[in-house]
């Protein structure tokens, strides 16, 4: 028997607040293709995002109306409280097809409702929304106003509920013993492939409490002079002494993620790599220490920058962004990001990821901390210890 994760109450009012912003931007139909944004309005929760599919949000319709392939309708029946009137599967011919698109299907729904001269908002950069999509509606919508919207529900999502906040809880109980076992299977002459099949198995089993789910990204390993870079995956070599190893990996329950970044390095690290890990927990704890509501991304990341500068230590990047509820490829929320530039003020409730990593020439060093922001300040969701892991 499914067991839907959050009461209909909770998706009502989620529906709310997203229409709240479509009034807001003028927009009259919402059209999310998004997995995450699909999920977080209807509960919907199916591998069927390698084909077309959405959910159509309406001003003057109460619940929304998923659409998508006809072998997947029913997926959207059990994970969703929409009723029948509001799935709209279309044929399979639609799959792949050279002579039509799922998205002429998507604009003769609308064109029936009678919603084809209203304001439509389309998720432009979306990782699922392609150009061929938006040739489809706009051929076949001429009369419709289009916006762009891509991240009108990621920002709803961006405050979360106490039920949200507590499957990233789960999440945080599962990543914390992924880590150790990953930490623990860094070992010379173990195949990088075979520590990797130890995490994900921890991944799935979860705890004996509850189990846990695939991640948005896979765990990512670099090692030796791939810690030079952050986003490598593992090779069937095994690990060698003297050299370091990132793991960059994410507990995941009900969809809801905590992703977690720890550095271990195999017999003893040269002096810059342990002054450098040094510098990165410092500056981590003076960045979290600077959390507050109210306090703007960018104020966060001067915290962090300042610290590390007094150190000859220069980084680019950002070092952190809104997390929560997503689908591969990305457990970000494509929000807030701590970086110079973002104004975007704390709230309480938020959920992010701070990874100041720091990636030279032919190493580098991750240590990060996935936490809530509460009245007080940051709340870390992991208890892991926070440093160099050094294995003799």
């Amino acid at each position: 028997m499914y067991t839907h994760p959050f009461d209909q109450s909770e998706y009502r009012q989620r529906i709310k607040n997203t229409k709240t912003r479509m009034s807001e931007r003028g927009v009259e139909i919402l059209l999310c293709t998004h997995p995450a944004n699909m999920c977080y309005l209807t509960g919907y929760d199916g591998w069927s995002f390698y084909v077309h599919q959405l959910v159509l949000v309406a001003l003057d319709d109460e619940d929304p109306h998923w659409i998508g392939r006809g072998i997947d309708a029913n997926a959207a029946k059990v994970t969703t409280f929409l009723t029948d009137d509001h799935i709209h599967p279309y044929a399979d011919d639609y799959v792949q097809s050279t002579s039509k698109h799922p998205m002429d299907f998507v604009a003769d729904l609308i064109k029936q409702k009678g919603w084809e001269r209203r304001a439509v908002g389309v998720e432009m950069d979306s990782f699922y929304f392609t150009a061929a999509c938006f040739a489809s509606l706009q051929g076949n919508l001429p009369n419709a106003r289009f916006e762009d919207t891509t991240t009108l529900v990621n920002w709803v999502r961006n405050i979360k509920t106490e039920q949200e906040i507590a499957y990233m809880t789960q999440a945080a109980r599962i990543v914390e013993n992924m880590m150790r076992v990953g930490i623990e299977n860094v070992r010379p002459g173990v195949r990088q492939c075979d520590a990797a099949a130890e995490i994900y198995r921890a991944m799935v089993a979860g705890t004996p409490e509850f189990g846990g789910d695939y991640s948005a990204i896979c765990p990512m390993l670099p090692t030796g002079i791939g810690t030079s870079t952050p986003h490598l995956t593992w090779t069937d070599t095994p690990f060698v002494a003297g050299e370091g190893t990132i793991l960059e990996i994410a507990g995941v329950s009900h969809r809801y993620h905590c992703p977690m970044a720890r550095t271990v390095h195999l017999g003893k690290p040269p002096k810059k790599i342990t002054d450098t890990a040094e510098v990165v927990v410092e500056g981590l704890n003076n960045a979290l220490d600077a959390v507050k509501p109210g306090v703007t991304c960018e104020s966060v990341e001067r915290s962090w920058r300042e610290t590390i500068e007094k150190h000859g230590i220069v980084k680019d990047s950002r070092i952190g962004y809104s997390t929560g509820l997503n689908y591969p490829p990305d457990w970000g929320e494509s929000t807030l990001s701590l970086r110079p530039g973002d104004k975007t003020e704390l709230e309480p409730n938020m959920t992010l990821h701070m990874i100041p990593g720091v990636w030279l020439d032919d190493w580098g060093i991750e240590i990060s901390e996935c936490f809530r922001i509460t009245e007080k300040g940051a709340e870390t969701f992991c208890n892991f210890p926070r440093k160099l892991f050094v294995k003799d």
